[in-house]
């Protein structure tokens, strides 16, 4: 009787812990329901390059780009019909995205908010203009990466319209390179967006495919 006792109470404990812990993650993962909307952050914040058939040159920043495709290889970005640069690119069907760094920042910021139909933008901010390998626009000679693309199609989604592009030509800077040719992208200091916020990256958190490798992955490595 008491046996049969002590395993209903114990029972009983655990059933409770159970609930509490179901409570816990309830409270814990609770969400709130939003309008739809972007809210993929956070997201990259390149500088891109563009030249018009006149020959005149601007700088934009963009957050909406990425990689398309890998063979061939493909990016994107995303361009309000609104802004000057759009033309340009609609002209010459051509456009350079330019990685940006911690020393890039107010670049980055100032080419967001600042049309090119008042500033020059190479000038005002003391860029270096570089001759592209492949296409009219230039590149950012402070940049450590520099994409030269060519459009191949235009989306016209809303607010935003979609220029698929194949990349053809990759620039990458010998000053972050080591003794045997490898790319260190990290000593750059590149920076991200994310709400209204340009973010450095910190930490390298696990290299790809750490999660299934034998060896410790829980390591954390700090630059």
């Amino acid at each position: 009787m008491r046996t049969n006792q002590k395993k209903k109470k114990l029972n009983n404990r655990r059933q409770k812990a159970e609930k509490k812990i179901a409570a816990e993650k309830i409270d814990r993962y609770r969400k709130q329901e939003w309008k739809p909307g972007n809210m993929i952050y956070p997201v990259p914040a390149v500088l891109v390059t563009v030249t018009d058939k006149a020959g005149k040159d601007n700088i934009i920043t963009v957050s909406w780009t990425g990689t398309i495709c890998t063979n061939p290889p493909m990016a994107y970005i995303s361009v309000r019909p609104e802004r000057y640069s759009y033309h340009m690119i609609r002209e010459t069907g051509e456009f350079v995205i330019n990685l940006t760094t911690k020393n890039l920042t107010f670049a980055a910021d100032f080419c967001g908010v600042r049309s090119g139909r008042d500033v020059d933008k190479f000038d005002y901010l003391n860029l270096t203009r570089q001759k592209a390998a492949k296409i009219l626009p230039p590149l950012i000679g402070e940049s450590p990466v520099n994409i030269e693309c060519r459009v191949t199609q235009c989306l016209e989604l809303g607010s935003h319209h979609m220029f698929l592009a194949e990349v053809v030509a990759v620039h990458a800077s010998e000053a972050y390179m080591d003794g045997n040719g490898k790319f260190h992208l990290e000593q750059a200091e590149p920076v991200v967006y994310s709400h209204g916020a340009y973010c450095n990256l910190k930490q390298i958190l696990g290299t790809f495919g750490y999660s299934v490798r034998k060896k410790d992955h829980s390591r954390i490595c700090e630059e």
